[in-house]
């Protein structure tokens, strides 16, 4: 499971992406044990808010920055371009 920093702003907060690049399977399985609603979930990744960020990582979440996140996600084809995005939903 990776995870960046939260800094898309929204709702009066900041928000951050979290990511398997292995499988949807694992993604939704971490998220819901977690505790993140499915409604967090968006195509290809969870928006989490800031304030769970130590809470994600505790719980396996691997930090990682932008970049690499999404260089990870796309090498593991999971990656939705966002393109894609408006049809799928």
């Amino acid at each position: 499971m990776l995870i960046d920093d939260a800094r898309w702003p929204g709702h009066g907060r900041l928000w951050g992406h979290l990511v398997s690049d292995a499988s949807l399977v694992e993604l939704h399985a971490f998220a819901r044990a977690a505790g993140i609603g499915e409604r967090a979930f968006d195509h290809d990744h969870y928006d989490y808010p800031g304030e769970h960020h130590a809470r994600l990582v505790a719980l396996g979440a691997v930090p990682v920055g932008r970049r690499e996140l999404v260089r990870r996600l796309a090498a593991s084809g999971l990656r939705v371009p966002g393109r894609d995005r408006t049809r799928r939903r």
